[in-house]
């Protein structure tokens, strides 16, 4: 990105001034270098989203942004409930994508002592991959449940403890969801991939606890150097990725209708009230749900894993974060508590502390922000900051970001050859396609730790510790 078009606030916050139709600035998150690599596609969508009606404040971008559909990935943008707009390209085909981390109360050197045997188990239990079928078939009634339900169903059937469900955003179920606004066919696409890990950057991974930054909030988070983890990466599967190709098509055809005139065709909207914007987040809340229900499920299966291959280990949820969302939260704007739409998109919720949504064993430290790295490099835990809420909506980062295509990976790297070197360093990867693995090459991604110092630096979130890879499930 060219830096002589952007003014530097701090050490990691840039700003694009307001112009041509842009309604607000554009903020960047991110040291010199991050800004530096960042592709110039950012700085153009960040500056399109920034000219969309009844968006506040800001169009912002974290430390982790790359070029997205529309939208940048690791962009965020709140919307006005009566003049604003809820975008399709603002959530993403992958609704309510998230990382739940787990703790397994039983050392690193426990789960070494057996990992050949826990690799094995979580690989042969956890679904995984393109075209992966659950041992479940959720459909007809059952599904509109689940989609109403979400981890609450889940538990409900059997799945999971009643405690897990204050330990999740939304308690495990978003209660505006309407599973009528969601196509037979992305109903359909859903019916075996309840419990599934999917594909891509998706992950099911136990990892060491290694370098702790705050001691004070990683006690009250129960983690502690040596100690193992559990952390799972995937979202709401086929049907949200259906019913993003549904909508974002009527969103087209509908802004031509209304003569809305967008600087990208990828922007495509509806206002918030209007029926169309209304059916839209009906059937994201119901994929939001739906990605809870899936998480929840693979926990119980982890859970049926470990008390056969580690007993020992109690699997307890830490929390559980989604990254690709559109909610209604209150927030303050120019001075006054309102209610807004917070589109983020490859952007993580980060609720400051004291925050009345989180449950009380945290809320004086701060939401848990899990942010997911690669299979080679490691992962984070960070917390929500104080004063974070006057800086992207109480938002951050929610991984390392891309730094080149999976085309561009796929040229330089090979599945098998990448196995055979983590096995070396000891992470031992499981994968029904080497073509996946070199896909999501650790070379492929930033580096994790200027992002997470970055977010740090912005005052979006504090780092916690780092979760190093030890056994990674990928589809």
């Amino acid at each position: 990105m060219d830096l002589a078009q952007l003014r530097q606030r701090s050490a990691a916050e840039w700003e694009i001034p307001v112009q041509g139709g842009m309604r607000v600035p554009v903020v960047l998150y991110g040291s010199r270098q991050l800004l530096l690599d960042m592709d110039e596609k950012v700085r153009e969508q960040a500056c399109n989203v920034a000219c969309l009606p009844g968006i506040l404040q800001g169009s912002f971008v974290m430390p982790d942004g790359h070029w997205g559909y529309g939208f940048p990935i690791g962009g965020v943008a709140a919307f006005d409930p009566e003049e604003g707009v809820v975008s399709a390209g603002g959530v993403g085909f992958d609704i309510s994508c998230g990382v739940r981390c787990l703790l397994l109360r039983v050392t690193a050197e426990d789960v070494r002592a057996r990992r050949e045997a826990l690799a094995e188990a979580l690989a042969g239990s956890i679904p995984a991959g393109v075209g992966s079928r659950s041992k479940l078939l959720v459909a007809g009634h059952v599904m509109d449940a689940m989609l109403r339900g979400g981890a609450r169903w889940a538990v409900e059937h059997g799945y999971g403890r009643l405690e897990d469900l204050g330990r999740i955003e939304e308690n495990g179920c978003h209660p505006h969801a309407r599973p009528e606004f969601v196509s037979a066919v992305a109903k359909q696409r859903q019916e075996r991939e309840v419990g599934t890990l999917g594909s891509g950057n998706h992950y099911l991974e136990v990892q060491r606890v290694g370098r702790i930054d705050a001691p004070a909030l990683a006690a009250a988070f129960e983690l502690r150097e040596g100690d193992a983890v559990l952390s799972i990466h995937c979202g709401s599967r086929g049907m949200g990725h259906q019913i993003g190709t549904d909508f974002l098509a009527r969103m087209a055809v509908d802004a031509g209708r209304r003569g809305l005139a967008l600087p990208d065709r990828e922007l495509a909207c509806a206002p918030v009230g209007s029926e169309l914007g209304q059916e839209y987040l009906g059937a994201m809340r119901a994929a939001v749900n739906c990605a809870l229900a899936n998480r929840q499920v693979l926990t119980h299966f982890v859970r049926q894993v470990f008390a056969h291959v580690l007993p020992e280990a109690s699997v307890e949820l830490l929390f559980d974060v989604s990254h690709n969302t559109c909610k209604e939260e209150e927030h303050v704007v120019a001075g006054r508590l309102r209610k807004v739409f917070v589109h983020r998109k490859g952007a993580t919720r980060a609720f400051p502390p004291g925050h009345a949504s989180l449950p009380s064993p945290l809320r004086g430290h701060g939401q848990p922000v899990l942010i997911g790295g690669s299979m080679g490099t490691g992962s984070y835990v960070l917390a929500g900051a104080a004063g974070n809420d006057q800086r992207a909506f109480s938002s951050a980062c929610h991984g390392a970001g891309r730094s080149m295509s999976r085309h561009q990976a796929l040229r330089r790297w090979r599945g098998q050859e990448l196995v055979r070197e983590l096995a070396e360093r000891g992470i031992l990867i499981r994968s029904p396609s080497m073509r996946g693995v070199a896909e999501e090459a650790p070379g492929a991604y930033k580096d994790l730790q200027a992002v997470v110092d970055a977010a740090e630096e912005a005052g979006l979130a504090r780092k916690v510790a780092r979760l190093e890879p030890m056994i990674c499930i990928k589809g």
